[in-house]
C-alpha cells in the first residue's frame, strides 16, 4: 500500500501565516490534517462528509 499524497490549497499561503489543513484521498475516504503538525493524527471523513464540510464552508446548504 502506498502512503497517501497530502496536499493543501494553492490559496493556503495567501495571508494565512501558513496556517492551513492538508487533505489526502485514503481509499474511499478523505483524510484531513494540520499542515503544521503532519506527524499528528488526522481526521477521516467519507467523501459525502467531506463534501458537506466544503459546502458548509462555501455557504451552500
Amino acid at each position: 500500500m502506498t502512503p497517501p499524497t497530502w496536499r493543501k490549497s494553492s490559496r493556503s499561503t495567501q495571508g494565512t501565516s501558513g496556517e492551513c489543513v492538508e487533505v489526502a484521498r485514503l481509499g474511499k475516504a478523505i483524510g484531513v490534517r494540520d499542515s503544521k503538525r503532519p506527524q499528528a493524527s488526522h481526521l477521516i471523513l467519507t467523501t459525502a462528509e467531506f463534501a458537506a464540510v466544503l459546502n458548509r464552508l462555501k455557504g451552500i446548504k
